[in-house]
């Protein structure tokens, strides 16, 4: 988008929250985490974060220009018996949801984790948890890891 000067809105960067082959399998889709940013500030008027609100704005099939790193991704570990220790802070969560889609939602002919997978994350109220479904999903297909 075009700012209030006519110049072009500066880069913002999301982490990916969805593994290389994307939420449906079929590496045609990418899945941000966004939260939507409102406030009110000390004048009382309400500003819309610019990124976060035309994000969560958009309609399906709308255009969006995107740029990014290309082939970095978290590496599963070599032993797939090992323990994975993830510290997620703030919107930090983005990339563990991809890697444990990868560790227990994804098929692989040449890799199945087997490890222990621990995430500690924080947010200040239970509300706030994003994916609490896909994790409580996971934990019933792999109670022991």
């Amino acid at each position: 988008g075009i700012d209030k000067n006519g110049k072009p809105h500066k880069l913002r960067l999301f982490s990916i929250a969805s593994s290389a082959i994307g939420d449906f399998g079929d590496s045609k889709t990418v899945s941000l985490c966004v939260k939507r940013l409102v406030y009110t500030n000390d004048a009382g008027e309400v500003v819309k974060g610019v990124c976060s609100n035309f994000l969560c704005d958009l309609k399906p099939g709308s255009e969006v220009k995107i740029t990014g790193p290309v082939g970095k991704e978290m590496l599963m570990p070599k032993d797939p018996n090992a323990t994975v220790i993830m510290l997620g802070t703030g919107t930090g969560i983005a990339p563990f949801r991809s890697f444990l889609w990868k560790m227990f939602f994804e098929k692989h002919e040449d890799y199945q984790f087997n490890g222990l997978a621990w995430l500690f994350l924080g947010v200040p109220t239970s509300s706030s948890l994003l994916y609490k479904e896909e994790f409580e999903k996971m934990k019933e297909k792999a109670p022991e890891n």
